[in-house]
């Protein structure tokens, strides 16, 4: 057996609405994980602006851009070739009339590996995004990266087991999901944290990878026509093992660069002799293609 090591890290910080303030320190950051050893370096959701889908303003639109070109993807890139480690980008993309909640995925040597779409878009109060993105269309991804092959999805995919599943199928050996989450202003007793961590160390166990999660911090108020509204993004970002254990976690106030490292090829050994994708039986599977569970 090898032994393949790799070591991640998650970023936490908290965002103005200073594009270039905000980049400037998912830089700062990403050169402090890599100073820590970091191989593979996750920055949290749409970083470069305050999370914008807490309402629905036409002008908000204007912070999109296109794939091609995209200046902080760009800046990444070189970054991640200076440093010898691999970035997965998150921004919002426009593609002609289309937009999308999109991340590039940037290997150690600065080439961009390609693109995955938001596919689950959510729909309630202060998370508004089918107001501004189209349901991602490229499916869910695998990206072979210096380091390791990898699968990456965002925010509101995190929910859906299916998509962590799909990923490991393909041969993702570590999960990574950039988040905005925290209050929600139609419910101030409603707090998240706990069932967002659950369900995603659920996805690590029944898959047998590590998982990533990076999420922001701070109190972010976006004004609309019907007033002020405000949401507490509550952190806890994490980094679980292959069997959902937590290995490391931020809290819900404070900067974090989180770090963990893992060996591949025993998790490998693991996830293999455990059994879940020996014993899988995909024949009887039919009724997750349907909405209503109906069998007929």
């Amino acid at each position: 057996m090898g032994d393949r090591m790799v070591v991640v890290s998650v970023l936490q910080f908290a965002c103005s609405d200073d594009v270039s303030a905000n980049v400037d320190k998912a830089e700062r950051l990403v050169r402090a994980a890599h100073k820590k050893g970091a191989n593979i370096i996750l920055i949290q959701e749409l970083f470069e602006g305050y999370y914008f889908c807490q309402a629905q303003r036409e002008d908000f639109f204007k912070r999109a851009k296109p794939y091609k070109g995209h200046p902080t993807v760009l800046r990444m890139q070189n970054l991640a070739k200076e440093l010898a480690v691999v970035i997965p980008v998150s921004f919002f993309e426009e593609a002609n009339n289309a937009h999308y909640n999109s991340i590039a995925i940037i290997d150690a040597d600065g080439t961009d590996l390609g693109l995955y779409r938001k596919s689950h878009i959510p729909d309630g109060p202060g998370y508004q995004e089918k107001f501004y993105f189209n349901p991602g269309d490229t499916g869910f991804k695998v990206f072979q990266t210096k380091f390791a092959k990898i699968g990456v999805a965002i925010c509101w995919d995190q929910w859906f087991p299916e998509a962590a599943r799909a990923m490991v199928l393909q041969g993702a050996e570590i999960l990574f999901y950039p988040t905005a989450i925290g209050s929600e202003p139609q419910d101030e007793g409603l707090d998240s944290c706990e069932h967002w961590k659950r369900v995603m160390q659920g996805h690590a166990g029944a898959n047998v990878v590590p998982l990533l999660a990076s999420n922001r911090i701070g109190k972010e108020v976006i004004e609309t026509e019907h007033g002020k509204t405000e949401i507490t993004f509550y952190g806890n970002s994490f980094i679980a093992g292959p069997t959902g254990e937590i290995v490391a976690q931020a809290n819900a106030k404070d900067e974090a660069i989180l770090v963990a490292e893992f060996n591949l090829d025993k998790i490998k050994s693991k996830r293999h002799s455990w059994g879940v994708f020996r014993d899988r039986r995909p024949d009887l599977y039919k009724v997750l293609l349907t909405l209503d569970g109906s069998t007929g």
